[in-house]
C-alpha cells in the first residue's frame, strides 16, 4: 500500500476529533506500521478482524474483516489462518474462540474490558438462578464466556426482540444490560407480546451518554435530520430516533438513505468514522462518543503482537465452560432462524 492509496482512504474520515483527522504527513507516518503487519500477517498464517469501533486506519489498513461482534465471530468461523488477531475487547475475542476452540485467538489491545461485559459474572447469574428458578436467562453478546454459559439463551442488539418474543417462556431475565433491557420491555408493549422481563443493572458507558437534549438541539438545527441509535442506547434517546439498530442494521439503514441525507448517529463514533468513508456524499453530524476499550487497540500493539506473539494476550477457555457457552450461542441460531 503507497502512502497515497492510504491517504484517499482516510481522509474523508472527519468526525471532529483530532485522533481521526487525517494529514498526509499522519499518512506517511502510519504507512510502514501498516506495511509490516500486512507482510507479517501474511508469514505468520494470521487474519485480522476489527470491530467497527476501532480506529480507521486499523479497519482501513490492516482489517480483514470489519463489523459488529457478532458478524466477526461468524467471519471467524470462516477463515483458513491458523491465527485469529481481533481487534477488539477480551469477550469478542472469547466468542470467537468459543465457536473456533482449534484456532488461537489474540487481542492485541492493553484494556480488554468492557464497562457492560464486566459489569456481571457467572457467579452472579448462578446466584440470580437460584433467586428466579422459573425464568429463561437471556445474556447479551456483549458478556464474557462464563455468562454465557450461566445463561439459556444469547442474543445480538440485532436479533434480540425477535427471540425474547419467540422464546416460548413468558418469564425471561434479560442481562446485563438494563437500557437496552427496557427497550426490550418497551417493544414487547409495542408488540402485544406480554413477557415478565426482570433486568440486571449493567450498561454501556459510551451508549448512557447519549440524551435526548442532545437529539432536540440537533434536529432544530437540521429540520431534515435522521437520527439513528444504538438500543444500548436510554428509551427516552431510542423514542426520539428515526431508526434503532445494532451496529450491521444501522449500516444498512444508512445504505439505503439517499445522497446528502445529514445523519446523527448516536453510537460510539469509530462506526461514524467507517460511514465518512463509505458515504463521503452524506453529512455526518453530531458529537463523538469514544470507547476507551476500543480505541486502546493502535496499529502499535497490533504489530507488537505480531512481532512478538509469545507476549500477546492469548484466549484461554476452559472446555467445560466453552461448550455450555456454545450451547447457549446454539440456542441463539435456533431461536433467530
Amino acid at each position: 500500500m503507497t502512502a497515497e492509496e492510504l491517504y484517499n482512504r482516510l481522509k474523508s474520515v472527519k468526525p471532529g476529533a483530532a485522533l481521526c483527522t487525517y494529514t498526509m504527513e499522519k499518512v506517511e507516518k502510519m504507512l510502514p506500521l501498516i506495511n509490516e503487519i500486512n507482510e507479517l500477517k501474511k508469514q505468520q498464517d494470521t487474519v485480522i478482524l476489527a470491530h467497527s469501533y476501532c480506529a480507521p486506519e486499523i479497519l482501513l489498513g490492516v482489517a480483514d474483516f470489519t463489523g459488529d461482534s457478532f458478524k466477526l465471530s461468524k467471519d471467524a468461523t470462516t477463515v483458513q489462518q491458523k491465527t485469529i488477531l481481533f481487534s477488539a475487547v477480551r469477550f469478542m475475542g472469547e466468542t470467537a474462540k468459543i465457536l473456533n476452540p482449534q484456532k488461537d485467538v489474540i487481542i492485541p489491545g492493553p484494556l480488554t474490558g468492557c464497562s457492560l461485559a464486566d459489569s456481571i459474572t457467572g457467579k452472579d447469574v448462578e446466584e440470580l438462578r437460584k433467586q428466579n428458578p422459573d425464568y429463561t436467562f437471556v445474556c447479551y453478546i456483549n458478556t464474557t464466556a462464563d455468562v454465557k454459559a450461566a445463561c439459556d439463551v444469547c442474543v445480538t442488539s440485532g436479533n434480540v426482540m425477535h427471540i425474547v418474543e419467540t422464546i416460548p417462556s413468558d418469564k425471561i431475565f434479560f442481562v446485563p444490560d438494563a437500557l437496552m433491557g427496557q427497550n426490550i420491555i418497551d417493544e414487547m408493549k409495542r408488540r402485544g407480546v406480554k413477557k415478565d422481563i426482570k433486568l440486571y443493572n449493567g450498561c454501556c458507558y459510551v451508549h448512557e451518554n447519549y440524551d435526548p437534549d442532545l437529539i432536540q438541539f440537533f434536529r432544530s438545527q437540521n429540520p431534515n435530520l435522521k437520527v439513528i441509535s444504538h438500543p444500548e442506547c436510554n428509551p427516552s434517546v431510542a423514542m426520539l430516533s428515526d431508526y434503532v439498530g445494532s451496529t450491521g442494521q444501522m449500516v444498512s439503514y444508512i445504505n439505503q438513505q439517499p445522497k446528502d441525507s445529514c445523519i446523527l448517529l448516536l453510537t460510539e463514533c469509530g462506526l461514524n468514522a467507517r460511514m465518512h468513508y463509505e458515504h463521503p456524499d452524506m453529512n455526518f453530524i453530531g458529537s463523538c462518543c469514544m470507547c476507551k476499550y476500543m480505541k486502546s487497540n493502535s496499529l502499535e500493539n497490533i504489530l507488537e503482537a505480531l512481532r512478538h506473539p509469545e507476549k500477546a494476550e492469548h484466549i484461554t477457555l476452559d472446555e467445560g465452560v466453552r461448550v455450555k457457552a456454545k450451547k447457549c450461542i446454539d440456542a441463539m441460531f435456533k431461536y433467530a432462524e
